[in-house]
C-alpha cells in the first residue's frame, strides 16, 4: 500500500515492533512518543493512518483522538491496556475507526490497519462531495450552488479555484494553512502563499454571487476553512 501509519507509542519497543511489521508489509512508518508531538506530526505529514496509544505524555490519546477530530477524518486504530468496554466505547465515541487490546499481537494491527485503510480508500472514492448547498462533481469537475426552489447555479471556476473548493470541501470546518492550500491544490509555477488569497477571493466573490454567502471563512493567523452553513 505504501501508506504512511503515525504510530503513536511512548514504550520504545513496542513502538520498534510495530514499525518492523509495518515495514514489512510495505507500509511507511513514522513515530511520536507523546500526544502533542503526534499531533505536530498528524498536521506536518498527514498520515493516511494513525495507530495511538491511549495512555501517553503531555496529551493522552482521548484527547490527542479529539483534537484530530477537530481537524479531519484521519483514520485512528487505538491501542489501549485498558480492557473495559466503557474505555473501548469512549475510543469509538471519540471518533477511532477502531481499537485492539494491548497485549495484542503485531499482525492483528497490520491486518486490522489494512482493512480501516480499504473502508476508508472505497469512502474517498466517492465523486459527489455537498457542503450545505454547495455541489461538487469531482468526476465531471463541475461545482453548483442549491437554491432553495430547487435550481441549480453552476460556478465558473478555474481549475485551481476548484481544487481550492474541493479541497476544503472534502474536510469542511478544518482550517487549512496557505501553506497546505498552496502545496495540495496550486500549480508549481505559483508558489507565493499571497497567491493563495486571490484564488481564495475570487471563489468567495463567485460563491456570494450564487447566494451562497458565508461559506468561506478566514482563519486568523492560520487561513481559511470551508463551513457549511444552514
Amino acid at each position: 500500500m505504501n501508506a504512511l501509519i503515525l504510530i503513536v507509542e511512548d514504550e520504545g519497543e513496542i513502538a520498534a515492533i510495530l514499525e518492523a511489521y509495518f515495514a514489512r508489509e510495505g507500509f511507511r512508518t513514522v513515530r511520536a512518543q507523546d500526544g502533542q508531538v503526534a499531533l505536530d506530526l498528524h498536521l506536518q505529514l498527514k498520515p493516511d493512518l494513525i495507530v495511538l496509544d491511549v495512555k501517553l505524555p503531555k496529551i493522552n490519546g482521548y484527547e490527542a483522538l479529539a483534537a484530530i477530530r477537530r481537524r479531519d477524518n484521519t483514520p485512528v486504530l487505538m491501542a489501549t491496556a485498558l480492557t473495559d468496554d466503557l474505555d473501548k466505547l469512549q475510543a469509538l465515541r471519540i471518533g477511532a475507526d477502531d481499537y485492539v487490546v494491548k497485549p495484542f499481537n503485531p499482525l492483528e494491527v497490520v491486518a486490522r490497519t489494512r482493512a480501516i485503510l480499504r473502508r476508508s480508500m472505497s469512502q474517498s472514492e466517492a465523486t459527489i462531495i455537498r457542503v450545505g448547498k454547495i455541489e461538487i462533481d469531482l468526476t465531471a469537475h463541475a461545482a453548483v450552488v442549491m437554491s432553495d426552489d430547487g435550481r441549480r447555479q453552476k460556478l465558473d471556476l478555474t481549475l485551481t479555484e476548484f481544487r481550492l473548493l474541493a479541497h476544503m470541501a472534502r474536510a469542511s470546518n478544518r482550517a487549512f494553512t496557505r501553506s497546505e492550500l498552496l502545496d495540495a491544490c496550486l500549480p508549481e509555477g505559483e508558489a507565493m502563499e499571497r497567491t493563495v488569497d486571490s484564488h481564495i477571493s475570487n471563489v468567495r466573490r463567485k460563491l456570494e454571487a450564487a447566494t451562497a454567502n458565508g461559506y468561506l471563512e478566514g482563519v486568523r493567523g492560520i487561513g481559511y476553512r470551508l463551513v457549511p452553513v444552514t
